[in-house]
């Protein structure tokens, strides 16, 4: 999958071109940026959702890149105790900010995907401390 270069990606030394990975790494950025989010999903297959570091940003997001506009899909785990809409509406923020600033092109969709809800692991280990009252 390769994106066509438009008029303004035409230079006099030659084109422009941005591949759709690239976006994709943009887009999973720009999503765990976003306060409450814990990690990407997996995605789709298989239907398990795993918690991913920063080395594949790329995992949980799928996009289509035309001649000028972009859609994007982001699969995401939560982290509880967050507002699922306000993160929800946030990661569409900062991921169509991101991708329009840096690529230059139109993003017309990010729908958003959340997979899971997880505690924080500080309120884990919290609350297994808490379920011992004898020491």
């Amino acid at each position: 999958m390769s994106t066509l270069p438009t008029e303004f990606e035409r230079t006099d030394i030659g084109e422009i071109q941005i591949a759709p990975e690239v976006i994709e790494v943009i887009a999973g950025l720009a999503t765990v940026e976003v306060k409450g989010v814990a990690g990407m999903s997996g995605g789709f297959a298989g239907g398990i959702a795993e918690l991913l570091g920063r080395k594949n940003l790329s995992k949980g997001v799928k996009v289509e890149v035309g001649q000028r506009e972009a859609a994007v899909d982001v699969s995401v785990i939560v982290e509880y105790g967050n507002r699922l809409p306000e993160v929800a509406s946030e990661i569409q923020r900062n991921v169509k900010r991101s991708i329009e600033n840096m690529t230059g092109l139109n993003v017309v969709e990010v729908n958003v995907h959340i997979h899971d809800v997880i505690f924080k692991a500080a309120e884990r280990v919290e609350e297994v401390e808490a379920t011992h009252r004898v020491k």
